[in-house]
């Protein structure tokens, strides 16, 4: 048996001994004995020598080279395309006619090329008929190109040397961007003043490609969409395309996929997506990032990823950013390193776009016109804020990863810190075997007078609190509420409270023992309870008594108004220092117990 061993390797498309029979008989002589047997991928065929020999310069030399030993059986091995692609090149020998169609142009190229059949060998041969076929008629065809790179996809690398493949690839690149020129021309309009202006366009009007591309092969996919971002073709449409496309891949065949292809296609999608911001969707580079980390992809792809999503993070949803982590068993519930990440890159470009408006008025921030920087900045702190929560009761979530999580945006970024205490306290709640330098650690992120009057009564009664933070909450509570009784009797002595008072409580004596500091801060926090309470009285006298005045006004004239005013003021100056009367003394702490149950309740 003559053997001809061929370089190229392809997948072949078997066919059975008696289906290519059955077939082959219907065109061959049937009046002429066979003199040579031709097995292809296990077909076997029963042809003539003299019509295989005037086309073929392959066969022509196959036979001479056994003439003598009287061969008359060929095996064609590795035959680009099969039985199929040979059945179609021995019609042709013999004569038979048949369609060349857009199907079958690259199986015909390179079977030609494989058998050798050429214009050097006989005039008008297979090759060149299949060439013409292929510049003149597919190459001028958007979806021919498109069917021909998918025949080629079993023919490679042969339909690579013969140019096939960069010819389509050339030809839809170019076609794309022609239809584009296109749409804008067709947009452009004179408006009722004689000027010419485009007017809007449909969503990725003129790309009625974007689906048909999505039945190429990943590495064809690529080259194509390589070609196109080349060319120009508008980025809003390779993004629509590359969305389109991984679609398909990743949800429809993910069933039979296996994750090596998924894998590579969430690579190749990734590394494919234009420079420019906000083109492709939010919701789609969360869900590829999702693959990414599942399929456990490349650190370039996640990388670029996290950085395109950290570049509009503040359009994003809690739901987006609880990416579920796909260790092993000891892991936290979420991927909190990734998160993470995202977040540094958000806060690393925030500090550019800053840097771009140092001219900017110091002054604009306060302005209801903020930046959009500042803007984004108030967005993420409530993201991260309400993440924080979410992941806080996490047993296996370390101290040191959720507080890299809170402290990752600027100082600035939230005007109100209820929300990171209320993630703060979940955490404690969850983690109740933490340390007290770890409890005060955790806490160091909150700054207490930025609670709100809520947050701050619920502050101060939360034990699961360490002591420190709970004496901060509870000079921020006087310190208001005095501030309060100062706003509402402005010519009063009494001015709002000295700062100095901090550094007793914050700073205290390095001398002193650890118990002695422990002591003078429990004292100073039953000090600043009872203070309180006091206070909380005596603002909610004024607040009656603001009442009876208005009462009083709307009833009496203006003289006996003044006369009881007066005797009011009169009182209410004496609040301030120490009266010995009973009353005083005994009424905040029954005012106290009100007031602390009231909070009790809320907590």
């Amino acid at each position: 048996m003559a053997m001809d061993k061929h370089h190229h390797h392809h997948h072949q498309m078997p066919l059975t001994k008696s289906s290519s029979r059955q077939r082959y008989n219907e065109w061959v002589f049937r009046d002429v004995p066979s003199d040579i047997t031709i097995e292809v991928d296990g077909g076997i065929f029963s042809l003539h020598k003299f019509p295989l020999v005037s086309r073929s310069g392959r066969i022509r030399r196959l036979v001479a080279e056994h003439r003598d030993s009287d061969i008359s059986r060929i095996e064609l091995v590795s035959l680009p395309g099969g039985s199929e692609s040979f059945e179609l090149a021995a019609k042709f020998c013999y004569g038979v006619n048949f369609e060349i169609t857009a199907t079958n142009v690259a199986q015909l190229c390179c079977v030609s090329d494989y058998l050798e059949m050429s214009e050097d060998h006989s005039k008008n041969n297979l090759g060149s008929r299949a060439e013409e076929y292929l510049d003149s008629i597919v190459c001028k065809n958007l979806e021919m190109c498109v069917e021909v790179l998918r025949q080629c996809e079993n023919l490679l690398p042969l339909a690579d040397e013969l140019k096939i493949v960069s010819r389509c690839i050339d030809a839809v690149a170019s076609k794309a961007c022609v239809e584009q020129i296109a749409s804008s021309f067709s947009r452009l309009e004179y408006s009722s003043s004689g000027r010419l202006h485009m007017s809007k366009q449909a969503n990725c009007e003129g790309d009625w490609w974007i689906e048909d591309l999505s039945v190429l092969r990943i590495d064809l996919y690529q080259r194509v969409i390589t070609a196109m971002k080349f060319r120009g073709v508008r980025p809003e449409s390779i993004a629509a395309s590359l969305v389109s496309y991984a679609q398909k891949e990743l949800t429809q065949k993910s069933i039979s996929g296996s994750n090596v292809q998924e894998k590579l296609v969430v690579e190749t999608i990734t590394s494919l997506m234009p420079v420019e911001k906000f083109v492709v969707p939010l919701s789609f580079l969360f869900g590829l990032l999702r693959r990414a980390v599942m399929l456990d992809c490349n650190a370039a792809c996640r990388l670029d990823l996290e950085r395109r999503i950290g570049s509009q993070l503040d359009i994003a949803t809690l739901d987006d950013i609880l990416i579920p982590s796909f260790r092993h068993a000891g892991d936290t519930l979420f991927d909190v390193d990734t998160v993470h990440r995202i977040l540094v890159n958000f806060s690393q470009q925030e500090g550019d776009s800053d840097d771009d408006m140092e001219d900017v008025s110091v002054f604009e921030s306060d302005s209801p016109t903020a930046t959009p920087s500042q803007t984004a900045l108030f967005k993420v702190s409530k993201l991260v804020d309400n993440y924080l929560a979410e992941i806080a009761p996490d047993a296996n979530l370390k101290l040191n990863k959720f507080i890299a999580i809170a402290e990752t945006l600027p100082a600035h970024a939230r005007t109100v810190h209820d929300g990171l205490y209320r993630a703060i306290d979940v955490y404690l709640k969850a983690h109740q075997t933490l340390s007290d330098p770890d409890k005060r650690r955790l806490c160091k992120s909150i700054d207490f007078q930025k609670l709100s009057q809520e947050a701050g009564a619920h502050a101060a009664q939360n034990e699961r609190l360490p002591l420190q933070s709970i004496v901060q909450v509870l000079y921020f509570e006087q310190l208001r509420l005095r501030n309060a009784l100062f706003c509402s009797y402005p010519d009063d002595d009494i001015k709002p409270m000295h700062q100095s008072w901090r550094i007793n409580s914050g700073a205290l004596s390095a001398a002193m023992s650890p118990k002695d500091n422990y002591a003078s801060l429990r004292r100073e926090n039953r000090e600043l309870k009872l203070e309180l309470a006091r206070m909380r009285m005596r603002l909610n006298d004024l607040e009656k008594d603001h009442v009876c005045m208005k009462r009083d006004m709307q009833k009496s004239s203006s003289r006996r108004f003044m006369k009881s005013f007066s005797k009011r003021i009169g009182k209410k100056f004496n609040i301030f220092g120490h009266s010995s009367s009973r009353e005083s003394t005994t009424s905040p702490s029954r005012h106290s117990e009100r007031t602390e149950s009231k909070i009790t309740d809320r907590t």
